[in-house]
């Protein structure tokens, strides 16, 4: 294994996936809302998963990869950072 972070194209295909999959839910829900004879809390449950189902897709879709995320390396940590006095090109 590797710690290199999955191509954007895989990453793009993963959202994509899981979006169309919670709208796909969302659709069914809002046809079964109107549709089957149910009592009305299942309707309402019903069409709570039609109306906030779109937005937990979008979140889901816009959210940052998930994964370990490492700070690079950037050198020895003993190392003392310039002082600001003396960050000037040329002295």
């Amino acid at each position: 294994m590797t710690d290199a972070q999955p191509s954007l194209s895989d990453d793009i295909g993963k959202r994509e996936k899981s979006y169309f999959i919670k709208m796909g839910i969302r659709l069914l829900c809002l046809i079964l809302a109107f549709t089957v004879p149910a009592p009305m809390p299942v309707r309402l449950l019903l069409f709570a998963g039609a109306i906030f189902l779109p937005y937990i897709a979008v979140i889901g879709a816009n959210a940052p990869p998930r994964g370990p995320s490492v700070a690079p390396d950037v050198g020895d940590s003993t190392q003392s950072e310039i002082p600001l006095h003396r960050r000037e090109i040329g002295s």
